[in-house]
């Protein structure tokens, strides 16, 4: 069975030889500590994953295909971006300003692995939305499709000889307002100016469904709909269900429509989003939401309770990052518990509950790789 078939399996049932086996993601601070602990050049080298890396940890070889056009994903996709660059030095720290015009604060020479703090964003007005932000959305600005006809010829290809499974990444409505606008100020902006978030939120329908249909169009349909979110923090969602039915709610199901009405066959759609978000997953399933990924363990998320309670949904994440810096037996006491119910159940791919950060030792992550693949079929 290869990559392509065991993700097609693990979101629509049926059995697999495995489950799959691809990573969350990895900080570069991370890779960094593992080069000094003996990795391999091969595996990775000057911020570049070799030809080695799937091997080495144990993984798939990738089975995804994005949809060849920046839609955005921490950030909203705005075009032409705002100029990255330092505004000034403050003794240690640096204020930049960021590709969506925030104005951001890190300690000098450290933009990764650190929270960092926000003092300006792009929208405090109407104004500033509408002059300043809304035409950096237009889908039709010729730079956003830079390159676009090549990628396009290329991944028609690969989807039909097989080789992918097409997916839709973008960024989420409550992600792309935080960016813009702030997340304190978004919070009293659903209060004080509605009518400016609903605004804000029909040009993200609106650069969503023209630039995925005409992708659509051009390449083929989409197996999944993938939308990173960050709507919850460690105690449950930012805003309340009913906000969000109000606010996100009604676009997310158009965007999900558009593209489903647009092909044949199951289009799967998948939220990301830190914090617990064991509230929220019932809310999502009622626009047609079908898996869920990362399950963070320190905000209270325990992928095998989701498992039960949630059968018929794919879920992802759920392996706490936490216990992988803590060594061997805390690891094996870990995927104990964990993988055995969730391979006899399906539908669930393993891997960190967030990006691995740079305490957990090149020797404690291979012994979560060994262990995994040693349990991920054994049931």
């Amino acid at each position: 069975m290869d990559a392509v078939e065991r993700i097609r399996r693990m979101f629509e049932g049926g059995p697999v030889d495995h489950l799959a086996r691809r990573p969350f993601g990895f900080f570069p601070q991370t890779f960094e500590r593992w080069q000094r602990e003996g990795l391999p050049a091969d595996v990775y080298s000057e911020g570049r994953c070799g030809p080695q890396f799937d091997a080495y940890f144990g993984f798939d070889p990738p089975a995804w295909m994005g949809q060849c056009i920046d839609l955005g994903w921490c950030e909203a996709p705005l075009r032409p971006a705002y100029e990255e660059k330092v505004l000034c030095t403050e003794g240690r720290h640096e204020v930049v300003q960021d590709v969506v015009g925030r104005h951001v604060v890190f300690p000098i020479g450290q933009r990764q692995q650190v929270m960092p703090t926000y003092v300006k964003h792009a929208v405090a007005s109407r104004e500033d939305w509408q002059h300043e932000v809304l035409p950096r959305l237009d889908p039709h600005t010729p730079a956003r499709w830079t390159g676009y006809d090549q990628a396009a010829a290329a991944n028609r290809e690969r989807l039909g000889r097989g080789e992918a499974v097409h997916t839709a990444n973008v960024i989420g409505g409550y992600m792309y307002l935080r960016s813009l606008v702030g997340p304190t100020e978004l919070l009293l902006l659903f209060y004080d100016d509605p009518d400016l978030v609903h605004a804000m939120m029909r040009a993200w329908r609106d650069i969503m469904v023209a630039c995925l249909k005409r992708v659509q169009a051009d390449v083929g349909p989409y197996f999944r709909l993938f939308l990173a979110e960050d709507i919850c923090y460690n105690h449950g969602p930012l805003i309340s269900p009913d906000m969000m039915r109000r606010f996100l709610l009604p676009y997310y199901r158009e965007l999900f429509e558009e593209l489903r009405g647009g092909q044949p066959g199951t289009l799967h759609f998948e939220i990301d989003t830190d914090g617990r978000c064991m509230d929220v997953v019932d809310v999502y399933r009622e626009i047609g939401v079908t898996a869920m990924s990362p399950f963070e363990v320190a905000s209270d998320c325990d992928v095998v309770e989701a498992g039960r309670r949630w059968p018929e949904m794919h879920l992802r994440g759920g392996i706490d990052k936490r216990v992988l810096a803590a060594g061997p037996e805390a690891i094996d006491r870990m995927l104990r518990r964990i993988l055995p119910p969730m391979v006899a159940r399906g539908r669930y791919m393993p891997c960190c509950d967030h990006t691995v950060p740079d305490d957990v030792s090149l020797a404690n992550y291979l012994h979560y790789r060994k262990r995994v693949q040693e349990m991920d079929s054994s049931i």
